[in-house]
């Protein structure tokens, strides 16, 4: 037997491992070294150390330069070796060079503004729509940021020399308008570019290969994926990354350990999961097109697994009548969800700013999970006929094929202007 071949020393990583393989290994990479299959838990909140000047040399060297400190954790607000894994994974995934994980996607965007704000650039290009609450964060100045809010043609005109970042959503919550990236990126020049990519996950879209500079995940969507784990985490180079960990330290917004396994753990069938609710999602979406009591069909040529409709009748009836599907806010769960954005998600966003980024008060958002489509069909059925109302005539939805299924879906509709549908290269 060849024993250097059979050290259970683990190998580096393979640069060209395929995102499924990935998204089972990374962050894993030592742990047949340890003798462990299961990723462990570390719950300590503390850690013992007998060389005081030893750990004061190690937390003077993280206040001057963000890196995790070498050897063993100091303190949970500083490090965690669990939520550690998850953020290496997470990295590994988006292609980016680090990332770090906090309490929730809010705080991963707090974070990442009083990271910019502390170079004193406290100003933000935003392009709408965005999550209610992170459009409420920019707009309401509690972090003292101030923002311009423009169309994708209109970023470069907005830069300013206190600019410190441009904040872009694709697809973007609820209407899921897409937003050609590399374009966007290029409109930035220096400026870093920050892409939410909570709806597409690196499984559809890695926006740090079309020149983004961060990107940010609500983990508590489809990285978790089981709705009972609440994270967020931001992609993004090392030297940035640095920052981010000595703001997370100084202000306390740390993600817990167990959440940190259960992201972990959630990113083994990432790949499995978006790709089969896609699917789902683009059938249904094609048949809501054909539906006479649906306005209007939003799916994007980027796939995933989130569809947002337009009734002619009462979105608060079909709200009221699902009995399957669960209405309740947030996504990216196995089970299917629906909302009305207008009265939850971004009710915080004031009325003329919500509607003119066409997230109007017959909207009705679906992010769709892994029970069979028939069974999600008869209870959409069912329930619009409770909210049903007689519509206008209309010529028949146009369709297209969705380059993630090859089934037929509804051409996108609803975009703002600029924002134009791009091909992501997958």
């Amino acid at each position: 037997m060849d024993t250097e071949a059979s050290s259970l020393t683990p190998q580096p990583p393979f640069r060209s491992r395929a995102l499924a393989t990935e998204a089972v290994h990374a962050g894993r990479d030592d742990l047949a070294s340890l003798g462990l299959h299961a990723a462990p838990i570390d719950l300590s909140t503390t850690y013992p150390s007998y060389d005081s000047r030893g750990e004061a040399a190690r937390i003077d060297a993280f206040a001057t330069t963000g890196a995790r400190p070498d050897g063993p954790p100091v303190y949970a607000r500083l490090d965690n070796p669990t939520t550690a894994r998850f953020e290496t994974a997470l990295a590994r995934l988006e292609g980016a060079g680090s990332a770090v994980a906090f309490a929730s996607g809010m705080a991963a965007l707090t974070a990442v503004l009083l990271a910019r704000a502390s170079s004193g650039l406290r100003h933000v290009v935003a392009v709408r729509p965005l999550y209610g609450c992170s459009d409420h964060l920019l707009g309401a100045g509690l972090l003292g940021t101030e923002v311009t809010w423009t169309d994708p043609a209109g970023i470069a005109e907005a830069i300013r020399p206190d600019t410190g970042l441009v904040m872009v959503e694709t697809p973007a919550n609820p209407t899921l308008a897409e937003i050609d990236i590399r374009a966007v990126a290029h409109s930035c020049g220096s400026v870093p570019l920050l892409v939410d990519n909570t709806f597409a996950t690196p499984v559809l879209q890695r926006p740090l290969e079309h020149g983004a500079r961060i990107v940010l995940h609500s983990a508590t969507k489809y990285l978790g994926g089981h709705g009972d784990v609440m994270g967020g985490v931001v992609a993004c180079d090392e030297e940035f990354a640095a920052v981010l960990r000595q703001v997370r330290f100084a202000t306390g917004g740390v993600l817990h350990p167990m959440a940190g396994y259960l992201l972990l753990r959630g990113l083994s069938t990432l790949p499995v999961r978006v790709r089969a609710a896609s699917a789902a999602a683009a059938e249904l979406a094609r048949r809501l097109a054909a539906d006479p009591r649906i306005a209007r069909v939003h799916y994007p040529e980027t796939g995933g697994a989130m569809v947002s409709f337009e009734v002619f009748g009462d979105p608060h009836r079909i709200i009221a009548g699902v009995r399957l599907i669960t209405p309740a806010v947030s996504l990216g769960s196995v089970d299917t969800l629906i909302q009305h954005p207008a009265s939850i998600s971004h009710r915080i966003v004031g009325e003329g700013d919500r509607r003119a980024a066409g997230v109007g008060d017959r909207l009705l958002r679906m992010s769709v999970g892994l029970e069979d489509v028939e069974d999600l069909w008869a209870d959409l059925c069912q329930a619009l006929s409770a909210g049903s109302a007689v519509p206008p005539a209309r010529s028949e939805a146009a369709v297209r094929t969705s380059p993630l299924t090859g089934s037929q879906v509804p051409s996108p509709a609803g975009r703002a202007p600029g924002q134009e549908a791009r091909s992501t290269g997958r």
